[in-house]
């Protein structure tokens, strides 16, 4: 067997084996299933092998399965069309699905109904916590796991819930909720909400070590409003724990950056906070300027602003006994609050009811009474009680009208603080059922919120149980690959044994060929040294003739020709192959100096096709001489008439070139029959060669060089000689 053919059957025999153990041992089939519009993962996929494995894709749409080459996967939901699919190798895949029009129709109606839901909520946030709630609740249930968008959903939805707590003071709800938020989506502002919960819990460490952090790397926080938040709420963490000094030092600093972008609501307040810290320390000049710094600022911005200043001013001046300028500032208080009508009730509720005319009235005859001015105390009181009653405020009411009958008392007007003491006990029996109605409404309040909070609480622990199904389909399905993990690793170990054989046994087959094909490149060096005394013996024999008739001048003349054709042998005896131009002036050559010797024997014909270029092929040289010295020295020589010898060359295709010799000679059979008895004891050395070198080089180079010796006439007359030639060799 050769060994090209060797090779072809090592490499089939691998491949084949190869192919067996691919074709019955199992893969492990990875995949990706898509939507194909939007190209969004699909969760909960069910794959299937046919009459096999099974297993769903997980959130992200992957899926691991274990299959055969040529097994049939069936990847098929509710959502949209069944796929299939034929493995038919370990590559990962890529599988785009094309849902059901019902289906995107579904997803458009809950992306509309989960934003107006969120809409609502916000709506009603301030109004109706529970109502919010459960526009949150219902914006929640929409959300699918399938969705690309969902972790931006569910992490919108629980700030929105930590809004609504912070609003209705639940400030331990609110922290459970932002924390949710950020599971799903870490955001900066979030975190900056759940600082200010952490203060409002009276967390104040947890407020402050969550922010400090952020603040650490404040170059990727944007925009500077969020800096400032952060800064301003460190700064009420500190507060909160009476490190006035520490607060300070944060409150300045969102002070600066505040001023710097011109954010006058943030730099009123600011200045309160500052004015506050610095009440505590007890250092009240400084108190007082920022108070009036935040009071000046507060009027530019408008006159809702101005009253909420104005009020901490007056809380200041009171704590701090400063009676006489806290009344005048409340006094101004009052004529803003009269020429504002159409706002009061919005402001009392946004000041939680500090900016009424009942309170700031109370609180001015307070202050009287504080002075010991009794008798500018009273009127104050007697309009208060009025605009408290205007307004069911029960709780200012009954202060004012206790306060006025311990005045009238001690001015020893008994008969009216006898009438204002039974008031005050009228007004005490109303308060009592008013609180009670409020505990009441309260506790209904509580219980709503609770409900909707469980409500929520019960939604992420149906998404956590499904989740959980997620993970346990692909726990069993790691086990089941790991009791296959063990057979996989014998298997690829005897395949590696084998592979390992294979190599081996074509490294060898390699050295053989080596070897081979260095002993051809000796037999033909030694085949061509053969060639050339043979050759050389015919010729001189020829001059010998010449010299024996005493022809000089013709062996001379031969002499010369002859020598040049020696100088071209020998030039090019080292060579495996020539250009086939280089063999053909050879050949003619040798031609003319037969055809010296023999001329009344034969006449010949070299004919070469126009169109063949004879610089494209590659030749053995002295490839073509022994067949044409047969042809005359066996054939012509013995011809009584006149013969004639034809070499033609044509190229039969673009890599395939036909090369004849061709004589009307006896014919091979009449040769035989006149040699003398030494020459048939004598073997052909010429032609034994030719036929040993054609043998060495179609080994070594697959057939690229043919013979065909035929009898040219039917009577076995004539030979012809035909030479076919690969332009590849």
């Amino acid at each position: 067997m050769k060994y090209r053919e060797r090779i072809i059957f090592l490499v089939l025999l691998m491949v084949s084996f190869i192919g067996w153990n691919q074709s019955n041992e199992y893969i492990t089939v990875k995949g990706l299933v898509k939507e194909k519009r939007s190209h969004r993962p699909l969760a909960g996929v069910h794959i299937e092998v046919v009459g096999d494995a099974f297993t769903i894709t997980n959130q992200l749409g992957e899926f691991s399965i274990k299959a055969k080459i040529g097994d049939k996967l069936i990847i098929r939901d509710d959502k949209f069309e069944t796929v299939r699919y034929t493995v038919i190798d370990d590559q990962p895949l890529e599988i785009l699905v094309k849902e059901h029009p019902r289906e995107v129709e579904a997803q458009m109606r809950d992306d509309i109904f989960h934003k107006e839901k969120v809409r609502l909520a916000k709506v009603t946030l301030k109004n109706d916590a529970v109502i919010s709630i459960e526009h949150v609740a219902e914006a929640l249930e929409v959300i699918k796991e399938d969705d690309p968008k969902h972790l931006e959903k569910r992490a919108e939805l629980f700030e929105l819930l930590g809004d609504i707590n912070m609003h209705w003071k639940q400030p331990d709800l609110a922290e459970s909720n932002y924390r949710k938020s950020l599971e799903n989506v870490n955001a900066i502002k979030v975190k900056i909400k759940l600082g200010k919960a952490l203060n409002d819990e009276g967390k104040y460490d947890g407020g402050i070590e969550l922010l400090d952090e952020m603040l650490q790397m404040k170059r990727k926080i944007s925009p500077i409003e969020r800096i400032i938040d952060i800064n301003e709420t460190i700064g009420d963490g500190y507060a909160g724990k009476d490190d006035h000094k520490t607060a300070i030092i944060y409150y300045k600093e969102a002070l600066t950056l505040s001023e710097r972008q011109k954010l006058n609501s943030r730099i009123i307040g600011l200045n309160a906070k500052l004015a506050e810290c610095f009440q505590k320390q007890g250092l009240l000049n400084n108190a007082i300027g920022y108070y009036d710094n935040s009071i000046r600022l507060a009027n530019k911005v408008g006159r809702k602003s101005s009253l909420r200043q104005k009020i901490k001013a007056a809380d200041f001046y009171n704590r701090n006994s400063f009676y006489d300028k806290e009344i005048e500032l409340r006094k101004e208080i009052l004529d803003d609050v009269e020429e504002i009508t159409t706002a009061k009730d919005s402001i009392g509720i946004l000041m939680d009811g500090q900016i009424t005319a009942g309170v700031q009235n109370y609180k001015i005859a307070s202050a009287h009474v504080a002075k010991d001015e009794d008798e500018e105390a009273i009127p104050y009181l007697k309009e208060s009680i009025k605009e408290a009653e205007s307004k069911n405020d029960l709780v200012v009411q009954k202060d004012a009208t206790r306060k006025l009958g311990e005045l009238y008392r001690e001015r020893g007007e008994l008969s009216k603080a006898s009438d204002a003491f039974e008031e005050y006990e009228v007004l005490v029996d109303k308060l009592y059922i008013q609180k009670e109605q409020e505990i009441s409404q309260a506790a209904r309040f509580s219980r709503e919120l609770n409900a909707k909070q469980n409500r929520i609480a019960t939604l992420e622990k149906d998404r956590e149980l499904n989740e959980n199904k997620y993970k346990l389909a692909f726990t069993s399905r790691e086990l089941s690959e790991q009791r296959t993990s063990r057979q996989l690793v014998i298997i690829y170990a005897l395949i590696g044994v084998t592979t390992l054989l294979l190599l081996v046994a074509y490294l060898m087959s390699r050295n053989i060929k080596q070897q081979r094909y260095a002993n051809n490149l000796l037999a033909l060096k030694s085949l061509r040294s053969q060639m050339n005394p043979h050759f050389i013996f015919n010729a001189l024999n020829s001059v010998n003739t010449f010299i024996a008739i005493s022809d000089e001048l013709t062996a001379n003349r031969y002499l010369t020709d002859f020598s040049l054709l020696m100088r071209a042998v020998l030039e090019n005896s080292e060579e495996d192959f020539i250009p086939l131009s280089k063999e053909i002036e050879l050949l003619s050559l040798y031609v003319k100096l037969e055809h010296f010797r023999f001329q009344d024997k034969f006449e010949y014909t070299i004919d070469i096709d126009p169109t063949l270029d004879v610089k494209q092929y590659q030749i053995p040289p002295m490839l073509l001489q022994p067949y044409v010295e047969n042809a005359v020295w066996h054939g012509l020589r013995y011809k009584e008439e006149k013969g004639k010898l034809t070499i033609s060359f044509r190229e039969t295709s673009k890599n395939a070139l036909e090369i004849l010799v061709v004589d009307d000679g006896i014919g091979r059979e009449k040769s035989k029959v006149l040699k003398t008895t030494h020459q048939k004891k004598q073997r052909s050395k010429g032609m034994d060669n030719i036929k040993k070198r054609i043998q060495i080089l179609n080994t070594m180079y697959s057939d690229k060089v043919n013979v065909y010796i035929t009898d040219l006439f039917d009577n076995q007359e004539g030979t012809k000689v035909k030479l076919t030639l690969k332009k590849d060799i």
